[in-house]
């Protein structure tokens, strides 16, 4: 395991190594299968919650042994765009699954009609309902995938974009504010 101290300044030094590590470096170690573990140097308080939450943040709050901490390291491991992916592919596998289902349902409800054990209009009022049933269920997947994505997503406590926006423009303003306080005390200071 390396274990990584966080000074007050900041800075964070990699124990094992013997030097001074960067965020960037922790996702590295991260990526590459090491585990790590993060102290605040002057508390001895486990901060590595909080790093990794801060690397999540800037590409794009949970304690080491919870379950929620191993996923974000997982998607720290994979890169951005991960908990999307692994979405898409479990939406896929169950499309397909159903597809499947389906191509198989009509088969047998064709075979029952060859049979005679249905009627024509008997099969079309079951392959309704079956229909109408894997459409609740696929409806039913979708819903709880969106559910467990907005879980995730709200685990790693991530800002929304309007949020980064507001903060932009407030930083923005403030900026022009110091600027015109700048102008104006710098003169005043010449006078």
């Amino acid at each position: 395991m390396e274990k990584i101290k966080k000074y007050a300044n900041r800075k964070l030094y990699d124990t094992k190594n013997k030097r001074y590590i960067t965020l960037d470096q922790i996702s590295d170690l991260i990526k590459a299968g090491k585990k790590i573990s993060v102290v605040d140097n002057k508390t001895r308080k486990d901060i590595t919650f909080s790093t990794i939450s801060q690397i999540l943040a800037r590409d794009k709050k949970v304690k080491s042994g919870d379950p929620a901490f191993k996923v974000l390291v997982q998607l720290i491991r994979k890169g951005p765009g991960t908990l999307v992916d692994y979405g898409k592919r479990y939406v896929s596998l169950w499309e397909r699954a159903l597809t499947t289902a389906d191509e198989e349902i009509d088969k047998l409800v064709d075979r029952l009609v060859k049979d005679k054990e249905l009627s024509r209009s008997e099969a079309k009022r079951l392959r309704s309902d079956i229909s109408g049933r894997a459409d609740n269920i696929k409806n039913w997947i979708g819903d709880k995938i969106d559910q467990r994505i907005n879980e995730a997503l709200g685990v790693m406590n991530l800002a929304t974009k309007d949020q980064v926006n507001r903060l932009k423009a407030k930083v923005d303003s403030l900026g022009k504010k110091v600027n015109r306080l700048d102008k104006v005390y710098g003169q005043k200071a010449k006078g």
